[in-house]
């Protein structure tokens, strides 16, 4: 039965962490049915690992599982997503609080090349795989027991609406942002927690009143 269980365990994982690059990446949407069966063939696996699959990415906010049911691909109204935002407006900048002091320089300087990387670009996935990156490595020293998952739930439960938020940029707000990364960088590379939590603050502050100008986005939370 251990055997079995850890059979069970390693297919569980390995079907999440592709069903979660998949969800994240776009190529399945909000509200869009998962199909256990379907998931099964995919990944060459019985239904038992495919349902733990399922349960892991409930718990990171990537899927809503409905008893007795099926499971669909999360999504948020603009009420919801608001609501949210807010919620990472507040929690975010204490995570970074708690990561900075223990940054080493070594970090700091990949902190720079994603910043500049994002800058240079002009691919919007290629932006949203560096920015998710920037800022959990800005994140990553917090030595916490539930921020840090409390915050990454909050970024899955968002992600295909800051993909949305991307791609309405203008010249100016691609502008802001950059700008806003390199002030965040120099805020931690400077030690100065308060002025990083203020900059990061404002940054998704920033998302959040975007988003609410185009309520067209989430007209799927409705059907």
């Amino acid at each position: 039965m251990k055997v079995a269980k850890t059979e069970h365990g390693a297919s569980a994982h390995r079907i999440a962490d592709g069903l979660r690059e998949s969800i994240l990446a776009g190529e399945v949407g909000p509200g869009e049915r998962v199909r256990q069966e379907m998931v099964a063939a995919q990944y060459g696996a019985s239904r038992v690992p495919v349902r733990e699959a399922l349960r892991i990415l409930e718990a990171e906010g990537l899927v809503t599982l409905v008893a007795n049911t099926g499971a669909w691909v999360s999504r948020l109204s603009l009420a919801e997503c608001e609501e949210l935002y807010q919620i990472r407006e507040r929690l975010e900048p204490l995570l970074l609080r708690f990561s900075i002091p223990n940054l080493s320089g070594e970090k700091i300087a990949e902190l720079h090349r994603l910043a500049f990387a994002m800058e240079t670009g002009t691919d919007v996935e290629a932006f949203l795989r560096l920015d998710r990156d920037f800022h959990w490595l800005s994140y990553s020293d917090a030595d916490t027991n539930v921020l840090g998952e409390t915050v990454q739930r909050l970024w899955n439960a968002t992600q295909h609406y800051r993909r949305a938020f991307t791609r309405l940029f203008t010249i100016d707000a691609h502008r802001t942002v950059h700008q806003e990364h390199h002030l965040i960088v120099h805020a931690i590379e400077q030690r100065d927690v308060d002025d990083a939590e203020r900059v990061l603050y404002g940054h998704i502050r920033r998302t959040r009143l975007e988003l609410a100008r185009h309520p067209q986005l989430f007209d799927h939370a409705d059907n």
